[in-house]
Parts: structure tokens; sequence; C-alpha cells
């Protein structure tokens, strides 16, 4: 009877394999006679979808963006897996290799063992498989808020398994049309809705436990900040939550007054800056989700290209909510050296079986950097526990592995997560080697150079996805430092042209109290370095940046290399075309003691004399025009 169930089960599931091949079949023979001659539409394929595309209004399709959304496949695909494992469905992703399961029998008798395991098997429940394209009844439910032409919905019914329904929704009646143009074009009809709704009020309609979403994707334009709430709402307990954050300029400390208000955190101008918007994202959907009695674990954030992407697990509970924080921090970050130090919000201190919370203590730090006196900026809060679950991550290592051409970027997202797992995880922020080199006005140590120096010192260290030169590690500043010195004092600078308000000056007047090594330890070379993977994507292509916003109507906005035309010699150098002004404003460089142009230099040096000591005692203006 067992055999004749497991034999009918295949037999149906083949029949919807066979119906969803002939649907694709037939949808790719109609690609021809889908698209009018001389329409102006065109077709591109990425992944498994081929999705139309006006040529009016490219803002629809950004090429660069093809990592964001297999990533965002490969992670659903993982989630799905994990989820769907525990009903006793399997999913199955076409040209992926089957994972390898052995079992290991301690038992002394094993062959007894072993003929009571196939007993057991034989009246075990038959597994049942999920299958691309199939509508899955027990399959996980998807939401994609702003869809604009439905090509990440499409993916999703196309390499997915493991899905029940997906809702690509838009605001625009272009948008809808469109996206239900390629619903039919690709065949997924029965996976995929097309809605006309703002994603805020279909997010919240469905904020019941019995219609929430088990995986929701947000890859607005610029900030998801207004999206947020309802996110963490209508998501299901324990789903998946995948934002996408484009203002990168706002998240990296050019504007913090706009950053707090949309994300509730000071961003800061620092060399961590790409990190610590990672954590900014994290704070903001941790402190929305703790309104609603809920919490976030993060699976994986990664800083990517021109944006941030975040894929967090949201689930309710009311004693993990009172951990909350704990978890977030204040960063106070020196604006001479970039010497960084953070304050934990609140204190969770464990008493047995019970949980004591108390507010945080500090500041950490002094009036001025005790390493070089200049000021600090208070930044934050920003989250300080770990950006990504490396469990998980290793899970879709493995997944690209057993199937590495499933991707057009499968390399990328190969070097990328390798580096992500090999990031220390509960060290928060970064060093740039370079700029550790620029506070003391000497030649840059090699990175394994450095890397070797720290481990001789018994600290840990890594790099980060997020910088080419980031330096990770839970050596206390004054130790980096003290490398630093010791590196001087074999290549050294010149002394006499430093000033004596200069960072470098008061960092190096102070004599190391450590020896450092700087002899290279096989373990200082990371494995992803070794590999020679795929770490850090170039420039693929002109103007790569995020494209123009769409106008009401559906119409595109100038492009930039319009915009850039339009400009072309309109734009004056200084107001007037005189920069006489210029001398209202000391010169850094003359208060450092390396500027050597004299009165031919545009800013003020302050009289014929270096600053006085009073004057030194002063912290550095900030100065945005252009260098002498």
């Amino acid at each position: 009877m067992r055999n004749r169930s497991i034999a009918q089960s295949r037999v149906a599931v083949f029949s919807v394999l066979i119906k969803c091949s002939r649907r694709a079949y037939c949808a790719n023979k109609m690609e021809e006679s889908a698209i009018p001659q001389g329409s102006g539409e065109t077709v591109i394929t990425e992944g498994k979808a081929k999705v139309i595309f006006p040529d009016a209004n490219q803002v629809f399709y950004n090429p660069v963006q093809e990592f964001n959304r297999d990533l965002t496949c490969a992670v659903i695909t993982e989630f799905a897996r994990i989820q769907l494992r525990a009903k006793g469905i399997d999913i199955v992703v076409p040209g992926e290799r089957k994972e390898e399961k052995v079992v290991v029998n301690l038992s002394e008798d094993g062959m007894e063992a072993s003929n009571s395991d196939v007993e057991n098997n034989s009246t075990a429940p038959a597994r049942t498989e999920a299958h691309v394209g199939v509508p899955c009844p027990e399959g996980l439910h998807v939401l994609e808020g702003l869809a604009a032409s439905g090509l990440r919905s499409v993916r999703f019914a196309r390499e997915v398994p493991g899905l029940q329904s997906i809702i690509a929704n838009d605001f625009s009646h272009s948008a809808v049309e469109l996206i239900k143009r390629n619903i039919e074009f690709n065949g997924v009809r029965d996976l995929v809705t097309a809605s006309f709704s703002d994603a805020r009020l279909l997010m919240c309609s469905r904020r019941d436990a019995r219609d929430r979403f088990d995986v929701i994707d947000l890859d607005p334009y610029g900030s998801p900040s207004m999206f947020i709430d309802a996110a963490v709402q209508s998501v299901s307990d324990g789903g998946l939550l995948c934002v996408t954050c484009t203002d990168m300029a706002v998240m990296a400390g050019n504007s913090g007054e706009t950053c707090y208000s949309k994300y509730g955190a000071m961003s800061l101008k620092a060399k961590f800056c790409h990190e610590m918007a990672l954590r900014i994202i994290l704070h903001s959907l941790d402190l929305r989700a703790n309104c609603y009695q809920r919490y976030i674990v993060p699976l994986l954030c990664v800083s990517a290209d021109f944006y941030i992407r975040a894929f967090v697990r949201v689930f309710t509970g009311q004693a993990k909510v009172k951990m909350s924080a704990s978890k977030q921090a204040l960063v106070y970050n020196c604006v001479g050296c970039g010497t960084y130090h953070l304050q934990r919000l609140g204190r969770a201190i464990s008493h047995g079986n019970n949980m004591k919370f108390s507010p945080g203590t500090g500041p950490p730090v002094g009036m001025t950097c005790e390493f070089c006196q200049q000021k600090h900026h208070v930044g934050g809060p920003l989250w300080a526990e770990s950006l990504h679950d490396t469990e998980f991550v290793q899970r879709i290592l493995s997944a690209l592995e057993r199937n590495p051409k499933r991707f057009k970027t499968s390399e990328r997202i190969q070097g990328m997560l390798s580096m992500v797992v090999e990031e220390l995880r509960d060290v928060p922020l970064y060093y740039a080697l370079d700029h550790l080199s620029s506070a003391v006005r000497c030649s840059t140590p090699s990175l394994l150079q450095f890397r070797s120096a720290l481990l001789h010192a018994g600290y840990r260290v890594s790099l980060s996805h997020a910088c080419k030169s980031a330096v990770k590690t839970d050596a206390p500043p004054a130790v980096i430092w003290d490398i630093m010195r010791c590196w001087e004092k074999q290549n050294p600078v010149k002394r006499e042209k430093l000033s004596a308000s200069s960072p470098a000056y008061h960092i190096l007047s102070t004599e190391p109290s450590i020896e450092a090594c700087f002899t290279v330890r096989s373990d200082a070379n990371p494995k992803s370095r070794k590999m020679g993977l795929k770490r850090f994507q170039e420039n693929p292509e002109a103007n790569w940046g995020p494209k123009a916003k769409a106008k009401s109507g559906g119409q595109i906005s100038t492009s930039l290399e319009e915009k850039r035309k339009q400009h072309q010699n309109k734009r004056k150098a200084s107001p007037g075309g005189d920069d006489s002004y210029l001398k209202h404003f000391p010169c850094k460089k003359y208060r450092e003691g390396c500027c050597d142009l004299g009165e031919s230099c545009r800013y003020a040096h302050m009289g014929s004399e270096p600053a006085t000591e009073a004057e030194k005692a002063l912290p550095l203006p900030e100065i945005t025009a252009a260098p002498s």
C-alpha cells in the first residue's frame, strides 16, 4: 500500500510538471508574437526569466542589480529548504547535486542497528518533493512590495522551489499592467498574482497571524523607512524580511540629520561608514519590531556596489525583546585619528535562569581623544551584534558548490560570502589600513604584515566584505597605535615637518609599549584571498549607479548622461568666478605643517607663523572646499 501511494504521488507530481513545462513552452513560442513590430519594446533575459521592458522606461531595469536578485534567490531557496524540511518536504533545484548524507553507526552491533534502520525507514511516512514552478500546498507565501516590472517575482516563480504564492505589487497602473504581461509571458500565473495597492496598506491588511507572509521583499528607490513598520507586522513568526537601501549618501554620513529622521540613528563620515549603514538599518528594523513585541535575527547583511541588502528573520517574544537594548550601541569616533569606541545602551546580566537589565555605563572616552587630542563625533544607535548567521551563510555556499552554474553572478556570491564567513562576528566596525597610515603620515604596511603583527600580539583579525583595506580586530586601539608606532620606527617620517597640533605629532610622541613583529605568518592570509575568489566587484559599466527615479505616469527622469550634457560648461568653479573668499578659511594642511605654498595658497595661513599654542589646542574647523 505504501509503495502504491508513493507511486501515485510521483505520478501526480510528474503530471503537474508536464503541464507547467507545456505552459512554459507555449509562453516561449508566444515570445515573438507577444511583442508587436515597431512597438519600441524589448525582451531582457535574466536568470530563467524573460521580461518585457519598454525602451522608454529603462528605470524598470538596472543590470547591476542582478547580483542583488541572484543573492535573493539563493537566500530564499535555503530559507525554503529549512522551513519545508521540517514539514517532510524536500525542495528540488534543477541542476543541483543531491546532498551527500553520511550516517555513522557507533553502536557495538552495527549490523543489527542497520537492519532496524531499514525497518524504520520502511514504516516512515514518505517525504514529498517541491519543484520549481509548481505551487506547493504547504509552501511559502511571498510578497514583493515594490515590483516595478515584476522581474524579481517572475524569477522567484521560475527559480525558487517550495513556494505556494507570490504577490507582485506596485502602486503604478502602468507598472501593474507590465507585471500582468510578464506573468503571462513567462507562464507563471499559477504562482504569481499582480496587485495594485500601496505596499503599506497591503501589508497592514495582512497583519493577522493567519494571513501573514513568509517572505517579504522590499527593494524601493531610496529609503525603505516608510515601509518598515508595516513589514515587521505582516511577516510571519520566523519569517524572512529582505530589505534594500540605496540612499547610501544619507546612511554614510553626508546627512546625519536626515538619517536620524528616517532610521532613528545618526550616521557618521568615517571609514567604516558602509558597515555602519548595515548596522543602522538593523537597528531601525529591530526598533520597529520591538513596538509589536517582536525582534530580529540577522541571517545575512551585505554592502555591495551602491546599496546595502539585509536578510533578517522576525520572531515574536516579549522576553527576547527585553534584550534588544543591550544589542544597540553608540559609537564615539575621533575626527583626528579615526579611533572609535562603542558604548552599549543597556546591559543584560544573567543570574541563573533570571536576567537583570540595567542601563549602560559610560562614556568610554574623555573630552578629547587620548591618542591625538582631537574631539569625538557621536553616532548611532546602531546594531552591535553579529551581522550574519554563519551556519546559514555556509549552507548557501554549499548549495552553490553543488550547482555552480545556477546564477550568472555565482563567482561573486561565492567570493563575498566566503569573506562574510571569515569575518569576526563579535567585532563591530573596522579600521582602514590606509587611514591608519595617513593618520601618522607614514608609508602603508602590507595587509599581511599588519595582520601578522596583530596575530603575533595575540589578537584575532579578519577582513571585511565592505572595504578592501578593512581590518577587523579585537585588539584595543592602544595596541593598534603601538603597532603603527613600531612601523613608523622602521619607516620613519620627518618629524620636523609635523605640526604640534596634528594627530601624527601626538601619536608619534608616545613610545610604543609593545615590540611589534611584522614577520608574515601563514595564517595571516585568509582562505578566500589564497583561493583567488572574486571578492570585490570592479565597476561593471559606465554610469553603473542607481537609475533615475520614475516620474508619475511611468515616464523616466532624465538620464545621468543627458544631465551631464545639459550642464556641460554651465557650472561655475566658484561664486562670480573669484575664489578670493577662500582666504577667510584657515588652511588645514598649514595647521598640520605640510603646506609649502606660502602666500600662493588659496586659504589663510593665519599670519606668517604657524598657529600659536593656544590656536593649536583648538579643534580644526570642518571645511569642505577643495584643498590647496
